[in-house]
């Protein structure tokens, strides 16, 4: 039995929860709205201010949708509600980055800027030249986004330069030693 699906989604205050007859979930909050079609041997139905998730049959896979189910629209909910943030940070000498419209500019050592085109729905915000938070309501597409922009540049363990995540903490290694 799955513990995640079997729990029931609590819906805030102005957040909307529509489940049609062939599985499309329509979601509407204060921060925009998200639809998604659930798998067909799931059910979606809401009673009151909960939504609850069912499944059809015992199978190994049909458990496993369930719960998958069941956190993807609880993750539609809370992006509706209040959103999802994730912070980058820029280490090195004359790395930098900046916001020109719909492109990302990001000056990391190359001999070229690097141009990252901004998703639609994502709104990237840029502190101090080397601090980027990007904001959105689709959990999985922030999380996309961070992680392409920091594949541009992953910080490398001699001098920790590169684009990292908030709070991540690089391994050192020492360098070469002169005898």
């Amino acid at each position: 039995m799955s513990r995640i699906g079997k729990k029931p989604i609590e819906l805030p205050e102005k957040v909307k929860v529509n489940v049609t007859g062939e599985g499309r979930v329509n979601v509407e909050g204060p921060k925009g709205k998200l639809e998604w079609t659930l798998p067909a041997q799931i059910k979606a139905r809401v009673e009151g201010k909960q939504a609850l998730i069912e499944r059809s049959g015992e199978s190994r896979q049909v458990r496993a949708l369930h719960g998958l189910s069941r956190a993807l629209i609880n993750n539609m909910v809370l992006g509706v509600a209040t959103g999802f943030v994730k912070d980058l940070e820029i280490h090195g000498v004359g790395f930098r980055a900046q916001v020109q419209g719909d492109i990302l500019n990001l000056s990391i050592g190359f001999s070229h800027p690097v141009l990252f085109p901004i998703p639609q729905g994502i709104k990237i915000t840029v502190a101090e030249n080397t601090k980027l938070k990007i904001e959105g309501i689709d959990k999985h597409l922030v999380g996309q986004v961070a992680a392409d922009i920091r594949r541009y540049y992953p910080p490398e363990p001699y001098k920790a330069k590169g684009i990292r995540f908030a709070g991540e903490v690089i391994r050192r290694k020492a360098g070469k030693t002169v005898q």
